[in-house]
């Protein structure tokens, strides 16, 4: 029995292309710690660009197909799937002098108009990557009107500082900064744009983020004075816009689109939220409309991150402080929600790859 070499393995590996990025594993560095024993074991790890990789499995089996095709003489094959997630600033230009360092990517959650459900989702997708193993921050923009204490059942906590810093909040493994630890629940912030830019640049550079694979920003609705102070502050990995599929919210989804390709903030997708309500009899109730924002998405050259049902249990656990994903991981809503942030992961880590003169 001849004894395989790492090189045949390199070879078989070298023909297995990433499905998202379009170049194979070997080319991409994500073919880690090969080793061979004298039987012909083989045993390597794939370091994939995101925990939250919704092709993991369709990876692994491809190398395991791979190596089976070309190493005839292997006997058994273990394949570890780990991950690292890229950076925005690995990839595209960005200033030494930027704050958020630490920080791997910033995803802005935004929406045209309120009450479309953009905070929740914010939320569930903060939770949902934390649990896939990522590191994961949420700061809550939206002063005139927080939202993450409550979501988290923390409206009563105060944030610590160190050395003039604020160290943020955590739970469910996520870090969390809002406007309403800070001030009482029942105060009304009165402030002009200015006093509002510059309060979103003191949590971006006064609080102590450390190191995160991703940061998410809950922005409030509209495109206002806080979006364009965000844009024009920190290199955004890209915006996810939340919408409902009526036509009302899409005409006001249109003008957020419109504002982060003026600001060239990459768009990684659209989610559509409240997109059915799911009867007892299994048929589907478009309350709100059909498809409303895949066909928009569609028609804006976006991609569309997925839709997700309405469920009354979603509101009642952003009331109660338990993120809906962690209250009913196995409901379909839930599931939903897991596929689209794992979407959000994937747009991220397709970005990063991609070329800056080659976004839009």
């Amino acid at each position: 029995m001849s004894l395989v070499n790492e090189a045949q393995v390199i070879d078989a590996l070298s023909t297995v292309q990433e499905p998202d990025l379009k170049k194979d594993l070997v080319t991409l560095n994500m073919i880690e710690d090969i080793s061979i024993d004298s039987d012909n074991n083989i045993s390597f790890t794939v370091v994939l660009t995101t925990p939250a990789c919704p092709l993991k499995e369709q990876i692994k089996t491809l190398c395991i197909d791979a190596v089976k095709s070309h190493v005839p003489e292997a006997a058994g094959i273990d394949v570890t799937m780990t991950s690292k997630v890229t950076s925005t600033c690995n990839h595209h230009h960005c200033n030494h002098e930027r704050p958020l360092k630490e920080v791997k990517n910033i995803i802005a959650v935004a929406s045209g108009k309120g009450g479309v459900g953009k905070s929740t989702f914010a939320v569930n997708l903060a939770v949902s990557l934390a649990k896939s193993g990522a590191k994961v921050g949420l700061l809550d923009a939206d002063l005139y009107g927080p939202s993450i204490p409550t979501m988290f059942g923390m409206q009563n906590v105060k944030p610590e500082m160190l050395d003039k810093n604020i160290v943020p909040l955590e739970k469910y493994g996520v870090k969390l900064m809002s406007i309403g630890f800070l001030v009482e629940s029942d105060t009304a912030l009165i402030w002009r744009g200015p006093m509002a830019s510059s309060a979103i640049k003191q949590f971006i550079s006064e609080v102590d983020w450390n190191e995160l694979d991703y940061l998410i920003f809950d922005l409030p609705p509209g495109t206002g004075d806080i979006q364009i102070t965000i844009a024009q502050t920190i290199p955004l990995s890209g915006a996810v816009i939340v919408t409902t599929p009526q036509d009302v919210a899409l005409a006001d989804v249109s003008k957020a689109v419109s504002m982060f390709r003026k600001v060239k903030v990459p768009i990684l997708g659209l989610v559509e939220n409240m997109s059915y309500y799911e009867l007892p009899d299994g048929t589907k109730d478009f309350i709100f409309g059909h498809h409303g924002g895949e066909i928009f998405a569609k028609t804006q050259g976006i991609p569309f991150l997925g839709e997700i049902p309405i469920d009354r249990a979603v509101r009642e656990g952003g009331d109660k402080g338990t993120p809906y994903v962690l209250g009913y991981p196995d409901s379909a809503t839930s599931k939903a929600i897991n596929r689209a942030s794992m979407e959000v992961a994937r747009m991220v880590s397709i970005t990063n790859a991609t070329p800056a003169e080659e976004l839009s």
